[in-house]
């Protein structure tokens, strides 16, 4: 598990691609709005306005996991993070890489001053997904109905969050 750099946007975007593609139902994002490599290396960099943010990726040889990870930048809000785009290529699936990756995230996060929760959003019907999560620590707060629509078919999400302090 490492931080990405914008030496990783191609692989990055591959793996993106697959898993808006393969599962349009569990992202926020169509796979007409990917970023170009441009964006993606961009947004990989280090950040030098001084917002706290990550994506994350998991290697066996290859890119195989993805997860970003960002704080909220309003006076307001800053007390939260949001984890987001979780992604583990089916291949490698069923050997705790996603939970590895997950907890390397909360840990990262857990190291900014005055973080006090993480959320995320994830469909209701990715057991999966939010069986992981609970294991983790996340717990429902609300479902959110209706929060995707594709094509003509809607995706309910529960807002999950995991308490840091």
């Amino acid at each position: 598990m490492r931080p990405l750099t914008a030496a990783d946007a191609e692989a990055y975007r591959a793996v993106r691609v697959r898993a808006l593609t393969e599962h349009p139902e569990f992202f926020g994002r169509a796979i007409e709005e990917v970023e170009t490599l441009a964006e993606i290396a961009e947004r990989l960099a280090p950040g030098s306005d001084g917002q706290e943010r990550f994506v994350l990726g998991a290697f066996e040889e290859a890119l195989v996991g993805i997860t970003g990870c960002a704080r909220d930048r309003g006076l307001k809000h800053r007390h939260k993070g949001m984890i987001w785009g979780m992604y583990v290529l089916p291949a490698a699936r069923g050997h705790g890489l996603g939970r590895r990756l997950l907890l390397d995230a909360i840990a990262r996060a857990r190291g900014w001053p005055g973080l006090e929760q993480l959320v995320l959003g994830v469909a209701t019907h990715n057991e999966p997904a939010r069986a992981l999560y609970r294991s983790c620590g996340f717990e429902v707060f609300g479902v959110e109905r209706r929060a995707l629509k594709v094509g003509a078919r809607y995706v309910d999400e529960e807002r999950m969050v995991l308490r840091l302090t």
